[in-house]
């Protein structure tokens, strides 16, 4: 894996760096790099056989997610995408069938509109997987986010599997600081394939 910025960085040093890094990455290595990841996720059994697809709304120079939206949907799979709710710093996931669905929320990032019913009763999202965002991964399944701990919140008490989505360039091979209240992915996905974090 590529190597982070040391064992003693902390999160913020590690959220700095890692955010200015992703920014010098060429629009089109990136859509080569998320091309790769996509094609590894539909190699991946867990990914491809779930019936529901919890995943985030791709921003900026974000590891994508909107063509692997429409990939799913045209496969008449299920998706939920996130709305952000940053009083209670939480998130909730909505069921769409259309990316034109979505509209602008928090922070800009488009999400379902407020109508929109919540998948709030665990025992819905039992069988599905959840594709989780970070800047930087390590072995264990550890991740740097952007600092407001709303996945670590959610994933908690989420039921399913949780696939974290990485360029090899947001792989560190250090490990990662972490809190209490952290949560690891239980698989990474990368332009290489998909590979396990449990038992390390």
């Amino acid at each position: 894996m590529a190597s982070s910025y040391g064992t003693d960085a902390d999160k913020s040093s590690l959220r700095s760096n890692y955010l200015a890094a992703r920014r010098t990455i060429p629009a089109r290595t990136r859509i080569q790099s998320d091309s790769s990841i996509l094609s590894a996720l539909k190699a991946f059994p867990i990914f491809a056989e779930a019936p529901l697809v919890l995943t985030y709304v791709s921003r900026a120079a974000e590891v994508g997610t909107l063509d692997l939206i429409e990939a799913v949907l045209a496969e008449g799979r299920r998706v939920a995408v996130p709305r952000v709710n940053r009083d209670e710093h939480a998130i909730s996931f909505h069921e769409i069938s259309s990316l034109d669905e979505l509209v602008p929320g928090t922070m800009r990032i488009l999400e379902p509109a407020a109508d929109v019913p919540a998948l709030d009763d665990p025992a819905q999202l039992v069988g599905s997987v959840c594709l989780v965002p970070g800047l930087v991964f390590d072995g264990d399944g550890h991740r740097v986010g952007y600092g407001g701990g709303y996945y670590d919140r959610f994933l908690a008490f989420y039921p399913g599997d949780k696939i974290g989505l990485a360029r090899t360039t947001m792989l560190s091979s250090n490990p990662l600081p972490t809190d209490g209240h952290d949560v690891p992915v239980d698989f990474i996905a990368t332009e290489g394939g998909v590979w396990s974090c449990r038992g390390r």
